[in-house]
């Protein structure tokens, strides 16, 4: 049974890091497209960054390239959220999916994908 299941949400200072993981199983991350995607209260989800390591492609959002950083384990068939300079429109859940045909462009813009995670909260405040 395919499952992708986030961690490593909660409660940041503005300005701090954070890296969110999402453990895959039932399937290998290596052969999918993978992404990281956020919603916030009242507001549409948003594509983060999206990676196939097949294709050896990698998208960002533009306004969070930089801040933000994708990667993936594959020994632990984990990927990884690497977070910096959190700002407190930061705030959201945050969401991985996985797609094994779409490119990352197509995961990352129309935000569709086959699978999902159940989420992780993150907030940012002080």
């Amino acid at each position: 049974q395919l499952q992708l299941v986030e961690s490593g949400g909660g409660l940041v200072q503005p300005g701090g890091s954070l890296r969110l993981s999402c453990a895959a199983s039932g399937f290998t991350l290596d052969d999918y497209t993978v992404g990281w995607f956020r919603q916030a209260p009242g507001k549409e989800r948003e594509g983060i960054s999206c990676i196939s390591q097949r294709h050896g492609m990698t998208y960002y959002e533009d306004s969070l390239k930089g801040r933000f950083t994708i990667s993936i384990n594959n020994a632990k068939n984990t990927v990884y959220l690497q977070m910096s300079s959190l700002k407190p429109e930061d705030t959201a859940d945050y969401y991985c999916a996985a797609d094994p045909t779409v490119s990352v462009h197509s995961m990352c813009i129309t935000k569709h994908a086959k699978y999902w995670g159940q989420g992780t909260q993150v907030t940012v405040s002080s």
